[in-house]
């Protein structure tokens, strides 16, 4: 397997394999050295909400355990996220240097241990101060909020990682947040999800004007994430729905950044679009020097005239059987991901071909295996089908690149560890078992299988994961 990505010749040198993690979901440590509370820590304390982020894998307080287990697997690249509450505790006032003496020491450590860093200012853990003064990303004030956390950020750290990114997957952020009412913050208003997602393309283009000024020749970009759009049919009129999806989903932000504006299908239908000035058209462009992509998997779409989705009217609808009832791909434990694997070449043509980028990183990918929480652990860790996830899905990406030559150039697996998912931990997605009550880690068998493929030379080998003291 290792030969599908070592002959990736016309990818631009160096290619990155590591894996992608976030700080709410690994890091813990929430009341530790001054950071203050986020949306979701704020979403726990509600009754009935079930776990919390309070412990997590404690990474804050392991990493050096886990840069260790990195090291054996032959991990080169270790993409990660920056609590914004750990940085500026009220999001917009005093800096809290001890958060960034945190980042700056981790930072230090992977590189000192031959592990890039790849570093997310946002990934969702928005400072609670900042929804209760003035209603976060819905709100033009978020703007100079995060320019000035990123300022803060950059000017601290910014010579301690080449790869940067400003925000992790905003449609989600965006749309599951204050349009479908899901938590943290529960809210159904599709004008505030529209707010949100214009003042994350304004944020992103002001970022990065301070990205350019204290990070020079430094990478940035942002993570987007998308499912790939299959025609339930062979009809024309399927085919147009299936691409009309790619362009709400991918489009709503990589057109404005690419191309200056929101796609057609998007401005035919939805009447109450932002507007993409010309000023703030010319500041996205050139703004993401690498294209991030998160795909995990597929879904047929159909037209369907009148149909409104999450994002608005869209004419389409979505399934994940076809029309005789069967699966789009065998299940994960996660209801939204299937196993598609010839899903993973044509969104990476789709993506060269509309936006032609100077490089596409796949900044997440993986899969949770169908009831591993349950399993006992001898079972847990014997994760055949996360194994055969990559097995199959990396062919897919190689082709891209060798036969198709689109331009990827990294590949980041979610995740090295089991870790908390926005209200539980029984959603295991980690190439390495977590024992919560004492923190203990475990390679699964996935973790051996990948090690074959970030050195070819660790093929077969039997490693242990590092002990928590």
């Amino acid at each position: 397997m290792f030969k599908d990505f070592a002959g990736m010749s016309q990818a631009p040198p160096p290619f990155y394999l590591g894996f992608a993690s976030s700080a709410l979901q690994m890091e813990g440590a929430n009341a530790t050295d001054g950071r203050g509370p986020s949306i979701f820590n704020t979403a726990e304390s509600l009754p009935g909400h079930g776990d919390t982020s309070a412990v997590a894998d404690d990474f804050y307080h392991l990493y050096p355990i886990d840069i260790a287990a990195m090291q054996l697997l032959g991990v080169k690249h270790f993409r990660l996220s920056i609590s914004w509450s750990r940085i500026i505790p009220d999001g917009d006032g005093a800096v809290n240097q001890k958060g960034l003496d945190f980042y700056a020491r981790l930072l230090d450590a992977l590189r000192a241990a031959g592990i890039e860093p790849l570093v997310c200012l946002y990934h969702w853990d928005l400072p609670q101060a900042l929804q209760s003064n003035f209603g976060g990303w819905a709100s033009d004030q978020i703007v100079p909020a995060f320019v000035n956390y990123a300022r803060v950020v950059f000017q601290a750290l910014g010579d301690k990682s080449v790869y940067w990114s400003t925000v992790n997957e905003p449609i989600n952020f965006c749309f599951l947040h204050y349009a479908a009412g899901m938590s943290p913050l529960f809210i159904h208003d599709l004008r505030q999800a529209w707010n949100c997602s214009y003042n994350v393309l304004r944020a992103h283009a002001a970022a990065v004007k301070e990205f350019r000024a204290a990070v020079p020749g430094g990478r940035i970009s942002m993570c987007l994430n998308s499912e790939w759009g299959q025609p339930l049919t062979n009809s024309t009129a399927d085919a147009d729905a299936a691409q009309r999806r790619m362009e709400y989903e991918l489009g709503m932000f990589a057109d404005p950044i690419y191309k200056g504006d929101y796609p057609a299908s998007m401005k035919q239908r939805i009447s109450f679009l932002p507007k993409i000035t010309p000023q703030l058209a010319h500041d996205l462009n050139g703004s993401m020097d690498y294209f991030g992509l998160n795909f995990y998997t597929a879904v047929y779409v159909a037209a369907d005239e009148g149909a409104t989705c999450l994002w608005g009217p869209c004419d389409f609808t979505t399934s994940q059987t076809d029309k005789a009832g069967n699966l789009i791909g065998a299940e994960a434990d996660s209801s939204w991901l299937k196993f598609t694997p010839w899903a993973f070449r044509p969104i990476l043509n789709w993506i060269s071909n509309r936006y032609h980028p100077k490089e596409i990183v796949v900044t997440e990918t993986g899969w949770d295996v169908k009831g591993e929480d349950a399993m006992p652990l001898a079972q847990a860790l014997n994760d055949t089908s996360r194994s055969n996830f990559f097995r199959d899905y990396i062919p897919q990406a190689a082709d891209a690149v060798n036969i198709d030559k689109v331009p990827m150039t990294g590949y980041f697996v979610w995740s090295l560890l089991d870790n908390y998912k926005f209200g539980s931990y029984a959603i295991r997605f980690g190439v390495a078992h977590v024992d919560y009550k004492i923190k203990q880690r475990t390679f699964k068998a996935s973790a051996m299988y990948l090690a074959g493929i970030f050195n070819s030379s660790m093929a077969n080998e039997s490693l242990t994961y590092p002990a928590v003291a």
